[in-house]
């Protein structure tokens, strides 16, 4: 309990030195870009996340498909939203996340970098700009994410056509990500020099579309679908996998080194009353690893006042295994691929919880943020959730989300 709250005081601290960094230096371009014109200051929203999320099972995949899968993960994450005029604004993202696991601390007997505690950082920035003459709104985006034992770069950007008083819109997306690993193996093969990977890198390419359409005043739904490519390493090389109870010594997860994926997804809310709405999803997905899944997920939002919701949900998910996974000791010995990860195997899972969100008309709390200006948290948002698979594996999950314009 000491460490997970020394990790949230240290994610605190960081997100706010970001904020101090990426923030204000923002808000200042945007007034100053302004000048003295008569035009009105647009607003700055910034947003925190703070999520906290446990873990435990007994299918580890650093092990083999046994032993221990306790885990635990607080992250941190700011993003800032800041107008430069009516038209046109830039966003930026930083992440941080802090995590121990009893599994990774399987992978040798030292204490490795890889091994236990770890952290994660990440941070995009991005430009968007609306049409003057037409609905088209476009932007550009760039970040990077480093860890351990990998670093990431990403370069993405997305097409959006929102007519103002129309009731159907288009969002294409593109995102690229490269990949860079240090390539860590489990102790006892490292040391034989028994096993290696064919390449380092990972790359990773995906374009998906979203339709939004109104049906009517009470109905709205979209659908949304992806096509995802990855090449490269996309095995886990410290993930053990005994094959046969005669193996002497286990060897690593062996995987492709290239995999498609096809999610689609489609969600409808429904307006009952004034105070509640119905809000439906269902994803169907499929990869060339024959990963075939459904999801769905209910989520019901009742209003208890101005200011209050509380929003109760339930999502049910079902999967087909990968042709790749076996158990612990039932792989098939001539198999090119094999995994004892359980994150590929056939499951169920349910996710149940709820959100209660304080949203007064007038904001939570005023403060003097400059002489000129005023600013305020508009929002607080709380969201607790229980996740049981049943493979064993079982979590919890709390996040608090605040909003605060300038």
């Amino acid at each position: 309990m000491m460490d997970m709250w020394k990790s949230a005081t240290d994610s605190f601290a960081c997100m706010c030195v970001l904020l101090s960094m990426l923030a204000f230096p923002i808000t200042g371009q945007a007034q100053s870009s302004r000048g003295d014109s008569l035009q009105p200051a647009l607003p700055v929203d910034v947003d925190f996340l703070f999520n906290y999320y446990e873990q435990e099972g007994v299918h580890s995949a650093v092990t083999g498909g046994i032993g221990s899968e306790e885990l635990t993960d607080f992250a941190s994450q700011v993003h800032v939203f800041a107008p430069l005029d009516s038209f046109q604004a830039l966003q930026v993202q930083a992440s941080l996340n802090h995590y121990t696991s009893a599994s990774t601390d399987r992978i040798d007997s030292y204490v490795s970098s890889a091994s236990r505690r770890d952290s994660r950082t990440s941070l995009v920035m991005g430009y968007q700009q609306k049409d003057r003459s037409t609905p088209l709104t476009w932007g550009v985006r760039g970040g990077m994410g480093i860890e351990s034992d990998y670093f990431s770069s990403s370069l993405g950007g997305t097409v959006d056509w929102s007519p103002v008083n129309g009731s159907r819109s288009w969002t294409l997306d593109a995102q690229a990500y490269w990949d860079r690993w240090i390539v860590i193996y489990p102790e006892e093969l490292r040391e034989l020099g028994l096993v290696s990977v064919p390449t380092d890198k990972r790359r990773s390419y995906s374009l998906s579309f979203t339709l939004n359409q109104i049906i009517n005043p009470r109905l709205q739904a979209s659908i949304t679908g992806a096509w995802v490519l990855q090449q490269g390493l996309l095995s886990t090389p410290f993930h053990r996998v005994y094959r046969t109870p005669s193996d002497s010594l286990p060897t690593i997860e062996r995987l492709p080194t290239s995999r498609f994926k096809f999610p689609i997804g489609i969600r409808a809310n429904y307006f009952a009353w004034d105070f509640l709405v119905l809000r439906g999803y269902y994803r169907l997905y499929l990869d060339t690893f024959d990963l075939l899944a459904h999801s769905m997920e209910l989520e019901t939002p009742i209003k208890l006042g101005n200011a209050f919701t509380i929003a109760p949900f339930v999502r049910y998910h079902i999967q087909q295994g990968s042709k790749f996974f076996a158990p612990y000791q039932e792989h098939d010995p001539s198999s090119a691929y094999y995994t004892s990860d359980y994150d590929l195997s056939g499951f169920s899972s349910t996710k149940w919880g709820a959100q209660i969100t304080i949203a007064p008309a007038f904001g939570l709390m005023r403060f003097r943020s400059s002489p000129r200006k005023m600013g305020m948290f508009r929002s607080l948002d709380l969201r607790g959730s229980r996740y049981d698979r049943s493979d064993g594996l079982n979590a919890w999950t709390l996040s608090l989300g605040m909003n605060w314009q300038l």
